[in-house]
């Protein structure tokens, strides 16, 4: 009868075999994803480690796209990703169709804010859902307004809600609120601020006595969007609502206007709107009404790309009109 002792050396020996074995197949079905021809003398084991270990870690981003497109109940985002071309170093797979990427150089596209691969005829075909990872995002000034409150899961963008805030508790009566322009370097030492510090950045009277400074940064801030507040796409519409004359029906046409924004950009309109009004409520000390204001804003919350010089000239007492009306109806559109 076997002893004990034999039992358990042919146990491990059993162990070791199935262990070889699975780690055969593995090298196969690894092979075979890497369009590898095995002969009978295949590769020693220092070979597949590094390969086996970018395996897995592809596999588990293979997972987390499969489980996003099987999650029904998952909250639909509305943010486009910013593909750009990548080269990319190693192996990689598609995060779309799951299929190699091959070539030496530009084999795929890569997403800016989320971090997103894919082939370059598969992006066309990924979903809106961009979900921006604070490691891609290098900055917050000339960030776009919905990639950046995604990646601080924020309903509006602090530099906004923060200025708004500060302007708020010390400066509503200060005259020519907005009109008067800050100190054009300490209005750039507050953008490099808030590029390196974010949300921790320091805007209180103790580091910027001047209020004029804060509202500067909060208008170079606006102005510096890729894609302004008022949209390139709802632009026209908020033009045509503007050139209405009967009062119900451009307060109508301003509602299915305001509609077309992303909800992310209405949220930081209506935010604003309602500051800008409480603005016009301490005119009396600011010498500042939503004529005043709309000069100022107009062009910082609108503008159209594909105008001509002309044509754009013409648009400037346009927008006027909407920033005004906005401000003056905010508490009936918003």
């Amino acid at each position: 009868m076997p002893s004990k002792e034999s039992y358990e050396v042919h146990k491990e020996e059993k162990s070791l075999v199935q262990k070889a074995k699975r780690e055969a197949n593995q090298e196969d079905i690894l092979a075979a994803a890497l369009g590898m021809r095995m002969g009978p003398q295949k590769p020693p084991a220092t070979f597949w480690q590094p390969l086996k270990l970018f395996a897995y870690s592809q596999l588990t981003s293979l997972v987390r796209r499969a489980s996003l497109k099987e999650n029904d109940r998952a909250p639909k985002s509305e943010k486009v990703h910013n593909f750009k071309v990548h080269t990319f170093r190693g192996p990689h797979w598609c995060e779309h169709c799951a299929s190699f990427m091959w070539g030496l150089m530009a084999q795929g596209v890569k997403c800016a804010d989320c971090g997103l691969n894919v082939h370059k005829q598969c992006s066309s075909l990924v979903p809106n859902d961009c979900k921006p990872d604070l490691r891609h995002i290098r900055k917050v000034y000339s960030c776009d307004l919905t990639t950046l409150v995604k990646a601080y899961n924020t309903a509006r963008p602090m530099v906004v809600d923060m200025c708004i805030r500060e302007i708020e508790s010390r400066g509503l009566k200060s005259e020519g609120l907005y009109r008067v322009s800050g100190f054009s370097d300490s209005v750039e030492e507050v953008k490099m601020a808030f590029d390196k510090a974010g949300e921790k950045t320091d805007i209180s009277v103790k580091a910027y006595e001047d209020i004029n400074i804060i509202t500067g940064a909060l208008k170079l801030y606006l102005r510096d969007l890729p894609v302004p507040v008022i949209s390139y796409d709802a632009y026209p519409r908020f033009i045509d609502a503007a050139k209405l004359t009967d009062p119900e029906k451009k307060l109508e046409a301003f509602r299915e206007a305001l509609a077309l924004l992303p909800p992310s950009h209405c949220e930081t309109l209506k935010y604003l709107m309602a500051h800008l009004k409480r603005v016009t409520q301490n005119e009396k000390f600011n010498l500042m009404n939503a004529e005043n204001l709309a000069i100022v804003f107009g062009p910082t919350l609108m503008r159209d790309p594909n105008l001509d010089a002309m044509t754009a000239l013409n648009d400037i007492r346009y927008q006027r009109q909407v920033v005004e009306a906005l401000i003056k109806n905010e508490d009936v559109l918003f």
